[in-house]
């Protein structure tokens, strides 16, 4: 089987997502890149996140469900002391609020009442939809949309660097999780309010962003295996 082919068999690739991308923007690039009809990925990141996107092609398309549903792993930041309408930086901050009589101690003994099964309530700038309009569509004609809180797990909640009014933080959850709300709840857990400044998928089970593709990268290696063939097509 020709290289270019087993695209159209089937193939488990993994992608860094670049920053403002949607996660739509890379199966479609992979679409074109392989000539693939068959194409999709194993969820979402948000514009504003990088990081880890399984995409599939072919017959692996069959394996999504099973890639979305395992444990991920994130890293990033929140930054304390305001918030956001859509939890991270597609809003601008406002209800700004003194961080100065926070303790390390305090933040960090602020992650416990997040870790295990917990309820969270999506953010209003997410892609859920009721009654058939995505929340997103609604928030920024300035409608709140009532929505129902969903169980999910928080395995580990790591604090790894204070800077403030920057936190940088390790979480791994499960599939669901909405790592913005995470952020929205944990500022106000401290009152002071908080939202998501940066975010990166880093492991989706096994899988690991060490191991992951730049999508820049894949374009210039399919354009030359592209160009291979017509040359030896050629001859």
């Amino acid at each position: 089987m020709l290289p270019i082919q087993e695209y159209s068999e089937g193939k488990v690739l993994l992608f860094d997502k670049p920053l403002t991308w949607t996660s739509f923007n890379v199966v479609s690039k992979v679409r074109y890149l392989t000539k693939v009809k068959k194409v999709g990925h194993a969820g979402t990141l948000d514009p504003l996140a990088t990081g880890l996107l399984i995409v599939c092609t072919g017959k692996f398309t069959k394996k999504i469900n099973d890639y979305m549903g395992m444990p991920k792993e994130y890293i990033g930041s929140i930054t304390l002391g305001s918030t956001t309408q859509s939890f991270d930086l597609e809003t601008e901050p406002e209800n700004f609020k003194s961080t100065s009589h926070l303790t390390n101690e305090q933040i960090i003994a602020a992650t416990e009442q997040f870790k295990g099964n917990i309820l969270q309530y999506p953010p209003q700038h997410s892609a859920i939809k009721k009654d058939g309009k995505r929340l997103y569509e609604s928030a920024r004609q300035g409608i709140m949309v009532e929505v129902e809180p969903r169980p999910v797990t928080i395995y580990e909640f790591d604090i790894v660097t204070i800077k403030m009014p920057v936190v940088h933080f390790r979480v791994r959850c499960s599939t669901g999780t909405y790592i913005r709300s995470l952020a929205n709840d944990f500022g106000a857990a401290l009152s002071v309010g908080g939202y998501m400044s940066s975010l990166c998928r880093t492991k989706i089970g096994d899988f690991d962003i060490k191991d992951a593709l730049q999508v820049a990268d894949f374009e210039i290696e399919l354009k030359a295996l592209r160009a291979k063939l017509l040359a030896q097509e050629g001859q």
